[in-house]
């Protein structure tokens, strides 16, 4: 949804005679037209536009009054938006949540772009799963100012962050505690595993397994989930005076 409200955004201020980047709509709509529903939902006119100074003509050559375009280019984007919004869970509207009351910027960008790839670009929405796992941990490491090596592996930079934070297995005594911290730590070995073998960032041979949506949603959805859960624990933590402990 946020890639149709990218374009429309820039549609407008394009129509108001602000700045347009070719490259920047390019992209975005190269990430729309690669699921055939939102290809199907997306105008004409949009599909067969290649820069602003041909969608700049098209608008022009309308034979609506001036003053109705931005009307317009909202009613001709809306059903593309409306089924992108049917696609959105309250899981992932949770998720978001949270990591916006974490990080407004940055943690919130990796996700809202794992959620945009996950079912049109099943690849790289697993590549941006597991950026989200290690973002967040090196965040949460820094909040407590404790170092780390910045080319350590995902497994060994989430353990280093779920110690500092209490939910190590080995921390723990309840079986059932240890149980469900150690399937945590499987889940984000198996996150850098999927990674490497179904994501975009590593080339593959001629055996390389296609990943399906399902596959990114697994992911998107494993990684959503591990951030809310280590996001609420470092808030419950702070409030109890970890992080003053840590730095000291």
């Amino acid at each position: 949804m946020d890639t149709v409200a990218e374009i429309k955004s820039m549609l407008i201020i394009l129509w108001n005679g602000g700045s347009f980047d070719d490259e920047r709509y390019q992209y975005s709509k190269r990430i729309l037209i690669q699921n055939q529903k939102t290809r199907e939902l997306l105008p004409l006119w949009l599909l067969s536009s290649f820069d602003g100074s041909s969608l700049y003509a098209h608008f022009d050559s309308l034979d609506i009054p001036i003053n109705q375009v931005h009307s317009y280019i909202a009613r001709e984007l809306d059903p593309a938006i409306q089924y992108l919004l049917s696609k959105i869970t309250i899981h992932d509207i949770e998720i978001s949540g949270a990591l916006s009351s974490y990080d407004n910027h940055s943690i919130s960008a990796v996700w809202k772009k794992a959620l945009e790839r996950k079912n049109d670009d099943p690849e790289g929405a697993i590549t941006v799963a597991r950026t989200l796992i290690e973002e967040l941990c090196k965040h949460i490491l820094d909040d407590l100012k404790i170092e780390y090596d910045e080319k350590c592996d995902l497994p060994k930079l989430y353990n280093q962050c779920a110690k500092s934070l209490n939910l190590g297995p080995s921390q723990h005594t309840e079986q059932q505690f240890k149980q469900i911290l150690g399937g945590c730590q499987s889940v984000v070995e198996g996150m850098g595993s999927l990674r490497n073998k179904l994501s975009d960032a590593h080339g593959g041979g001629r055996k390389r397994v296609k990943p399906a949506p399902r596959h990114a949603a697994l992911a998107v959805n494993l990684a959503g989930s591990m951030a809310m859960f280590l996001i609420e624990t470092f808030q419950a933590r702070k409030d109890e005076g970890l992080g003053e402990s840590n730095a000291a």
